[in-house]
């Protein structure tokens, strides 16, 4: 089956570091989502019978506008596609909720809900521009389990802006205590054309060094198993039965609908060529194009075998279990270990990369180099 992600690009306040398209300009959600209800009806007409059975909203912040575009956006994506949803998760951010959105939110449909927390430390989210507090935090979640919220999932971040090692554990710790199912950790990526990137070209900011980040990771990584939370992707952690169902179809090279700004899509065609394309990035266009009865669609491309097969291999090692062997062979009529044999000797006499009769993976230090790594599938 396929996955749904709607983008809500809105927000209250654009965070230091944070380079998504999305912008504190809510006056312009109204009409960006009556484009976005259309957009919904001939999306689902052109995908025909196919079934979705994970529905993702993201952002921006989708807690950050009404409640009622939400919910009308929810329901046109019942009544459009056809679905038997076993995950819809919803993205918040703590300083925009409150017990009565998100009980409203688990009446809608959504039974995950992803927090997107960055660190349980008043000092370093204000470093990072976040808008809520550690305290609004842990509100959230305990709101969100209250209302019958079954997997939640937060974010957590680590390289920021003066962190210690001990202060991003706290964080993890935090959550534990929390209950949480599910734990995305992220390190910082500094991103040019962020105020974050100006801050610390220009000295005001100081970034953990490279070692001291990597060392945040290892030690993160053990905490985090010792707490019950098995990694299943470099980054993402979680408890038995709670691994995100959205995301794994991405790293299976799965199809998707992607819908509103700048949104990614991935469908075979009936010859089962995998196209690509997405919608394009300014409001603007969006709407207009929308509002001519044209699907805002840009870079549109069929992949081709050898641009897939290499998808196999990059997504998929980005999973613990890695690539399945029988599922690559009976995709694509090949042995993984024959068509990639040279990168895949390499990376075993590396101690990067393992092989049995199920899956091909990295290994722990494989994982931490995963770049270098797949570079060799690239020669």
């Amino acid at each position: 089956m396929a996955g749904i992600y709607l983008h809500v690009p809105f927000c209250v306040k654009k965070c230091a570091y944070c380079d998504f398209v999305s912008f504190p300009e809510q006056s312009r959600a109204d009409a960006y989502f009556q484009a976005l209800y259309k957009e919904i009806a001939m999306a689902a007409a052109e995908c025909g019978g196919k079934k979705f059975d994970t529905v993702f909203f993201g952002g921006g912040t989708p807690s950050a506008v009404p409640l009622e575009f939400i919910c009308a956006a929810v329901e046109r994506i019942s009544a459009e596609f056809d679905l038997e949803i076993s995950e819809a998760t919803i993205e918040c951010n703590p300083g925009t909720v409150d017990m009565g959105k998100l009980a409203a939110y688990r009446k809608a449909g959504f039974n995950r809900i992803s927090i997107g927390v960055q660190s349980f430390d008043d000092g370093l989210l204000r470093s990072i521009g976040r808008i809520h507090s550690a305290r609004q935090a842990e509100e959230t979640v305990k709101l969100a389990r209250s209302v019958g919220f079954e997997n939640i999932n937060i974010d957590l971040m680590y390289g920021l802006p003066g962190q210690s090692e001990k202060e991003y554990i706290d964080s993890i710790e935090r959550g534990g205590l929390l209950g949480v199912d599910h734990i995305s950790a992220y390190s910082l990526i500094l991103e040019e054309g962020t105020p974050l990137y100006d801050w610390v070209k220009e000295g005001r900011i100081v970034l953990p060094d490279d070692d001291a980040v990597y060392d945040m990771h290892r030690a993160g990584m053990a905490r985090l198993e010792s707490l019950g939370y098995k990694r299943y992707e470099i980054s993402n952690y979680a408890r038995p039965s709670c691994q995100c169902r959205h995301n794994i179809n991405y790293w299976d090279v799965g199809e998707y609908i992607g819908l509103g700004l700048n949104s990614s899509s991935a469908l075979r065609s009936k010859s089962g060529e995998l196209i690509r394309f997405k919608n394009c990035e300014s409001i603007d266009n969006y709407i207009s194009e929308i509002n001519c009865g044209r699907l805002p669609r840009e870079n549109v491309e069929s992949i081709g075998r050898e641009n897939e097969m290499f998808e196999w291999i990059m997504l998929g090692l980005r999973k613990i279990e890695g690539v399945e062997l029988g599922r690559f062979k009976a995709r694509f009529g090949a042995d993984v270990c024959e068509v990639y044999r040279e990168a895949v000797n390499k990376l075993e006499n590396m101690g990067w990369l393992t092989v049995d009769q199920r899956f091909m993976r990295l290994t722990d230090r494989g994982l931490d180099m995963q770049n270098s790594a797949l570079m060799e599938f690239m020669q």
